[in-house]
Formats: C-alpha cells, structure tokens, sequence
C-alpha cells in the first residue's frame, strides 16, 4: 500500500488543529481561496470585438472553445493568434460542432451536423483535425475540450474516451462546484450563463471562495452576437470583482487548472 506523503507544514495544522483538507483545497488552487475559469463558446466576432478587450483590460486569461470551420477563425485568424499571445486558451469545440439531433429540443440540428448519424470514428477524427488547426494557430500542444451542446454519446458510447490523451480535460455543461479530487475531468462542471445579473455570477464566486472549489463559467454572447446571451455591464462587474479580489481568486485559463487538478488526482 503506497503511503501518502506529510509534509511538515501538515503535521504543524494537525498538530495545531486545524483542518488538512482547507491546507489541501487551497494549496491546488495557487495558495488562494478557489479557481474561477471563464470560457467562451462557439468562436464568434463578439469575443474577439468583446470578450478579449475586456479581459485584456483587467489582465485576466480566459479559454475560447474554437469551432474550426467557424468563418470567423478563418477572417480573423491574426487576432486569434494575438489572443493566444496574450495567455488565452484556445480550446477545442470540435470542427464542425455537431449535436444530437434524435434528443429534444434539437429541431436546429442539420443532418450534416446530427452527432446521432455520426460514428465515434469520425467525432475522434474530426476532434483531431481541430486540434491539428488549433496548433497551427497557436503552437500549443496542450489544451481542454469542450463538449458541442453538452452533447457525451454517440450510441450510447462516450466518444471522448478515445480523445482522453489528445487533452488535458473535458468541459461538460452540468452546474456544480466541486473540489480538485472530485473534479471528473472527462466531464469538466460549468454554469450556464444567459441573462444573469452580476449579483448571481458573484454569489457563486463567493460560494466557490467559502468552499475551496472550482467555479467554471460557460458564455456565448457578450453583449449580443448569439442567442445565448449575457448583459456586457454584467459581464464586466464579474470581472472587476474577480480583479479586485484576485489575491483570494485563481483566475485562469481551463488548461491550467485541469493540469494542477490532474497533479492533485494522481496522489
């Protein structure tokens, strides 16, 4: 049986009495209180017009989950590039952003683009080939997938399992705050945001703080440019608070944190 190491700062907080797993839940997320990773979907004008000036503005990274055939990664392919430049992830949305078009609801599904009609063969390559265009943007390696339509399965198979060594993680699209080692990084919990007021972003970023847990935000719009859309005054106070208080809050792109989560799950 392998024996866990104790360090000596641990057995001072046993000693003292005071709770390991606060030393354990904060340590992973750079010595502060959470981590807080805001993503974009879907790679439209709106975060390169938007969403970059803003984080630019106040020196915080976010991760872009890039649609490789999007039309405006092709016309704007240098202002992507400067983004990455800048510290943001571009991550990995598939190539053509297929969903599943057999569930309900999904009446906006092409057959061209039905996930249902996909075989996992397929989803993997065309996973790949993203990946192939994301490195000839950035020259990264290294970066996290994001799920189109929050959509897992093709036949009742996860697709993503043969995709596991092409990434770091897997951005699903279920709520949820959880710490490091309960972080199932197949299926990374995100919340949704369409309309929010700033007051609801920052009550869960304290909730995260309280608790010591990972806090993923999902947008699409930022003042306009997709259905799914949130309010760019709210979006801009969350950022505010997240700088005001980024001695206490990790702000960073998903790939990063995936990467100190997967450190902590291998202990």
């Amino acid at each position: 049986m392998k024996k866990k190491k104790i360090t000596m700062v641990a057995v001072l907080f046993i000693v003292m009495g005071i709770n390991t797993s606060f030393v354990k839940n904060t340590t992973v997320w750079n010595n502060k209180q959470c981590a807080v990773v805001l993503t974009y979907d879907d790679a439209i004008d709106i975060d390169l017009d938007n969403v970059v000036p803003a984080l630019d503005s106040v020196n915080l990274k976010g991760t872009f989950y890039i649609i490789g055939n999007s039309s405006v990664v092709g016309k704007r392919l240098d202002e992507w590039r400067l983004a990455a430049k800048h510290g943001h992830e571009l991550g990995n949305h598939s190539l053509f952003h297929p969903c599943d078009g057999s569930l309900p609801g999904r009446g906006f599904v092409t057959p061209d683009g039905d996930l249902s009609k996909y075989t996992v063969t397929r989803a993997v390559q065309e996973i790949r080939a993203n990946n192939i265009l994301l490195k000839a943007i950035d020259g990264k390696d290294k970066r996290t997938f994001a799920y189109p339509c929050g959509d897992l399965k093709i036949g009742g198979v996860n697709f993503y399992t043969g995709l596991r060594n092409d990434f770091v993680g897997a951005r699903g699209v279920t709520g949820g705050l959880q710490t490091a080692d309960h972080v199932d990084l197949d299926n990374i919990d995100c919340y949704v945001i369409q309309d929010k007021p700033a007051e609801y972003m920052i009550d869960l970023v304290k909730k995260a703080q309280q608790t010591h847990t990972l806090l993923v935000f999902l947008f699409h719009g930022v003042g306009g440019g997709h259905n799914i859309n949130e309010n760019r005054g709210e979006h801009t106070k969350l950022l505010h608070y997240l700088k005001q208080n980024e001695k206490d809050i990790w702000v960073a792109p998903m790939v990063d944190v995936a990467e100190k989560i997967k450190e902590v799950q291998k202990k």
